[in-house]
């Protein structure tokens, strides 16, 4: 399948990188530390979710900004050895000049730049947490990154693993390519997901003086 774009949005975690063992260690802690249930745990989407969100769910309005600030440093804490690369992650943004793409993620700045630094990624063009009121699935991360990126949002594609992100990005008119790293086929399938693909190795790009064409083998 050939898509032509004028830039590529990604998702950080579960899409260019994985720190799923750190995420779950660091919030299985967190949730000791806070008296907060397994049951209680357990009902709450974390995945694709700014942390906040995620606190807000389990504790007292009151208690929310410690809480947060606890668990960003457990995070940033268990960067080194807890980041990986995903398949075709290097490959692909590799081909892509630094003003064609822009990473769009539910972490802190503080968080998505160790977990990017950790694996040598440091794009040009970050959205993150801190620079948004409401988080996916609101289009409002998306809409952001392609106002900076001066471009029409019908002209980007966004690149996620989560529901959550999928939602955004199709409530920000964009093209969706869903990965199949932390979710099944059958949960990203449906009016969020344009393609589903394994990861990005699946996903080529060549640019033009047109935009960027993209080459997906779904």
């Amino acid at each position: 399948m050939k898509i032509q774009a004028d830039a590529l949005l990604f998702d950080n975690d579960g899409t260019l990188v994985s720190s799923l063992e750190s995420v779950d260690r660091c919030w299985s802690r967190w949730a000791g530390e806070y008296g907060i249930t397994a049951e209680e745990f357990a009902r709450v989407e974390l995945h694709g979710r700014p942390a906040a969100d995620i606190v807000a769910d389990l504790l007292p309005a009151a208690r929310v900004p410690e809480a947060l600030a606890r668990i960003e440093q457990l995070e940033v804490e268990d960067v080194a050895g807890g980041v990986h690369l995903l398949p075709g992650t290097r490959e692909l943004l590799g081909s892509l000049p630094a003003d064609r793409w822009a990473v769009v993620t539910s972490a802190t700045r503080r968080l998505a730049e160790a977990r990017l630094g950790e694996v040598g990624l440091r794009p040009k063009n970050l959205v993150a947490a801190d620079d948004i009121t409401r988080g996916k699935p609101d289009p409002e991360p998306f809409l952001l990154a392609a106002r900076r990126l001066g471009v029409d949002p019908a002209r980007c594609v966004v690149f996620e693993d989560a529901p959550a992100g999928l939602q955004a990005g199709r409530a920000a008119g964009m093209r969706t390519v869903a990965l199949t790293t932390t979710h099944r086929a059958a949960e990203l399938t449906g009016t969020a997901a344009d393609i589903v693909v394994e990861d990005l190795s699946a996903v080529s790009a060549l640019v033009t003086d047109e935009g960027v064409e993209l080459s997906i083998r779904d």
